[in-house]
């Protein structure tokens, strides 16, 4: 970790709230105004016409080509709460003179999820003959994979997060624009809109909260632009699902899949640096000394539904389960093929740092094992975590066929975690998850990530066919087997209460809030 994010952790907790002093005028008991503040933002366009296309028979995302341009200093934010039943409070990070940070409270009202700036912008579709087709404002996220300099003498990378937070049970999270790059304001999360072929003209502004927040004048608030949609057709009548966002994911019980693994953002190569694992092990512990250690917290259950297996007709509870790290080191295991023609087993092999982040022991931790079904192809680390359904009673009634992970950082849980890797390199199955000919394979788990996995698929959801109506509990278990070594291995379970009704074939649940917390 750069020495920068280390200064940065170093924000006070109360925040400063700062008040503008006058500036003394040259005559008697008088007081000159004071200057403008200096904008904190430029708001652009990359063009004044935007075409976008649609494919057939679809809606189509207004990607309108709206930037947020970050000033001489980076745009920086915190968000956190410091519990699910407590509100979210928003700081932002200001520079002064000297290198010195304070934190300033943002007005509630802006930050009301860990998504992004509620209702940052307002977009005004109007068509060839004046009238409104769409019309609503748009939240804004300041992370992006995409965010760029714009000048020549910006800083050449950025340090913030590639994406926003949308885990329900997010605790904590960073956002921020470096200085002289920018973000783009319109993106697909803000939905699709249903509007037809032709010629129109969208107005984009910044709200006015956000407007005074970073000192953006009136005059330079407002872009419009020349909008043209189209319809085109790539041959199939479709669009390719890699090529195009959505927003839903069509899950088919029964279906192929990559064993619903939660993926955020496009992947890069496995051989990214830091991720090699090193040469194995000539003994199966070299013991550590007492230091930083990973803390696995298992998230309650989340995006909970009812489905029918297409294939069987069998009734299925899906969910989504994340286990992530809190604590001070991030989770390393190595994983070492073993000798012999064709083995598919790897030895794993937890490694352990000092406070510096120097190497100073591993320990033996379990297998991976290579999967060679369709749609995986990769290694998995066993017993990462389990999932079962339990009665009212947390007797055990269906357990999930689920117990090998590939590992990668899909949710930031709560960045502002001390020593938190904000931008962590392996963040989906692409990236850490190695292929059949890798001798050996590194997987992390970085701290404040976690990472999560849906329960769509046949074995891995929990058939409901032949349970009765009632109270149960999705547990989620992180190192149900204590192969790994950690700072507390008491916070290792969850549990999420649902309510299963209807009948079978039409089955239903009900989900009750999890401390306030829908989803």
């Amino acid at each position: 970790m750069d020495v920068g994010h280390r200064q940065l952790r170093r924000l006070p907790a109360v925040a400063v709230l700062t008040v503008g002093a006058l500036m003394l005028g040259t005559g008697a008991g008088t007081a000159a105004p004071a200057p403008a503040p200096e904008a904190q933002a430029r708001f652009i366009a990359a063009t004044t016409s935007v075409t976008v296309d649609r494919w057939e028979g679809e809606q189509v995302y207004l990607d309108l080509g709206t930037h947020l341009v970050a000033g001489k200093d980076p745009l920086e934010f915190r968000v956190k709460r410091s519990a699910y039943s407590k509100p979210i409070d928003a700081f932002q990070v200001v520079r002064a003179a000297g290198g010195k940070q304070r934190a300033v409270l943002l007005p509630a009202d802006l930050v009301k999820d860990f998504t992004g700036f509620s209702e940052f912008t307002h977009l005004k579709l109007t068509d060839a003959a004046g009238r409104t087709v769409v019309e609503r404002n748009e939240t804004f996220c300041p992370n992006d994979w995409d965010s760029t300099r714009t000048r020549v003498d910006a800083p050449d990378s950025t340090p913030y997060p590639t994406d926003c937070a949308w885990n329900p049970f997010t605790l904590g999270g960073v956002w921020g624009i470096q200085a002289g790059w920018s973000v783009a304001t319109s993106k697909w999360w803000s939905g699709p809109v249903d509007v037809a072929d032709g010629s129109y003209t969208a107005t984009v502004s910044i709200n006015p909260p956000y407007r005074k927040l970073l000192n953006i004048p009136d005059s330079a608030a407002t872009l419009t632009l020349a909008v043209t949609v189209r319809t085109v057709d790539d041959g199939w009548g479709r669009a390719d699902a890699e090529q195009r966002p959505s927003d839903s994911k069509q899950r088919v019980l029964g279906a192929p899949g990559d064993d619903e693994h939660t993926v955020h953002g496009p992947a890069v190569s496995d051989s990214a640096p830091g991720l090699k694992p090193g040469a194995r092990p000539t003994a199966r512990t070299k013991a550590a000394p007492q230091g930083p250690r990973p803390d696995l917290r298992a998230l309650p259950a989340w995006q909970i539904g009812v489905e029918q297996d297409a294939e069987t007709g069998s009734d299925q509870v899906t969910f989504n389960a994340t286990v992530w790290n809190a604590g001070t080191s991030p989770l390393v295991v190595d994983g070492f093929r073993r000798s012999g023609s064709g083995s598919d087993l790897m030895d794993a092999y937890q490694y352990f740092y000092d406070a510096n982040g120097v190497q100073v022991g591993y320990a033996q931790s379990g297998t991976m094992e290579w999967d060679a079904r369709p749609g995986h192809n990769h290694w998995h680390f066993t017993d990462f975590a389990e999932y079962r359904l339990l009665n009212a009673n947390k007797t055990v009634a269906v357990r999930s066929g689920k117990e090998a992970f590939c590992l990668a950082n899909t949710d930031a849980v709560d960045l502002t975690l001390p020593n938190a890797k904000w931008r962590p390199t392996n963040t989906d199955l692409g990236t850490s998850c190695g292929r059949q000919t890798s001798v050996a394979v590194r997987q992390v788990l970085d701290i404040g990530s976690g990472d999560t996995y849906a329960q769509y698929l046949p074995g891995q959801s929990f058939d409901i066919t032949d349970l009765p109506n009632g109270t149960y509990y999705i547990e989620v278990a992180a190192n149900p087997a204590k192969r790994l070594q950690e700072s507390n291995l008491n916070n290792n379970n969850s549990y999420r209460q649902i309510i299963l009704g209807g009948a079978p074939g039409a089955r239903t649940v009900t989900v009750p809030p999890h401390e306030g917390i829908e989803g």
